[in-house]
């Protein structure tokens, strides 16, 4: 009888135990928090969150804002902007400036942003400059993708003109 019982606690070829319980649970919770650890590491550097500084100031500035939207649109300027993307990873950019009549602008100065949606970590500032009257161009290194194009014209320091417009840059 002793070999009998010898027998019948020996272990028997893919049988269940409490070891092997418990190595799988340590290890599928293991991948869990390895995986929820890098995927709170890639959140957190590559978003900041931040969308604006001071919402309390960005609601004070709200009627301001409109008021120059709407003396804008009485304005009736034409903005055409042509972007050109090199195969070198630079991107041209051409602007061409008109009051209602058709008469370029003259005596602005543009500032030409171009902002990541996803990212402002990411946005690129275009140096531009104004090559005849009511024509600015400048070239800088931008990749491809889906890009915010802001262009703001301004005399004296007093913003006249701002537009955003998404562009797909392949």
């Amino acid at each position: 009888m002793s070999k009998k019982l010898l027998t019948a606690q020996k272990k028997r070829p893919g049988e269940l135990t409490g070891r092997m319980v418990l190595v799988c649970l340590v290890a599928f919770f293991g991948v869990v928090f390895g995986v929820n650890g890098v995927m709170v590491h890639e959140a957190l550097s590559t978003f900041s969150g931040v969308e604006t500084e001071s919402s309390y100031q960005a609601g004070q500035l709200f009627e301001h804002d409109v008021a120059m939207a709407k003396a804008q649109d009485e304005q009736r300027w034409q903005i055409d902007a042509k972007v050109t993307h090199a195969s070198d990873g630079s991107a041209h950019l051409d602007v061409i400036a008109r009051d209602a009549a058709g008469a370029a602008l003259t005596g602005m100065d543009a500032t030409i942003t171009f902002e990541r949606p996803t990212d402002r970590r990411l946005d690129r500032r275009f140096a531009v400059g104004e090559n005849a009257p009511g024509h600015f161009s400048g070239s800088a290194a931008i990749s491809g993708g889906q890009w915010d194009l802001v262009i703001e014209l301004s005399r004296r320091g007093d913003r006249l003109f701002r537009s955003k417009n998404r562009v797909m840059i392949r």
